[in-house]
């Protein structure tokens, strides 16, 4: 995707984001931030434990236009994901994904939600061999 392609699916995603808001249903609750920045996201996680995969992803968070279109992005492309590939999932694919040219200077604001994703899945996985997810 070119430059200009991809501002508006930043735009688009800052300004209609999906998979907002929190779900009682979580199995981790999670918080995130830039302190440097002010970025802020905290990932609702749903597991589905018997195939291993992300049931339901949801977000809240306040920030920059890139960190909060991110976490947006995010919950769409990790639905049905096992948890393995959540965990292998790489930050300068993030990158790609939300347009390298356009996010290259904020590379923190650009990974915050999957860093987040991914402190979860080892919280869930925690829990889990703790007996059990809360």
């Amino acid at each position: 995707m070119d430059r200009q392609e991809a501002i508006e699916y930043l735009l688009d995603h800052a300004g209609h984001p999906r998979n907002h808001g929190a779900f009682d249903a979580a199995d981790v609750v999670m918080p995130g931030g830039n302190p440097g920045c002010g970025d802020i996201v905290t990932l609702y996680l749903a597991v589905d434990a018997a195939a291993g995969t992300v049931a339901r992803l949801t977000f809240e968070g306040q920030g920059c236009t890139i960190s909060q279109a991110a976490a947006s992005i995010l919950t769409e492309i990790v639905a049905g994901r096992t948890l393995d590939e959540v965990e292998a999932m790489d930050f300068n694919d993030m990158i790609d994904l939300l347009g390298r040219e356009v996010v290259s200077t904020r590379p923190r604001c650009a990974t915050l939600a999957l860093g987040t994703l991914k402190a979860a899945v080892a919280r869930y996985r925690r829990q889990g061999a703790a007996g059990g997810a809360s």
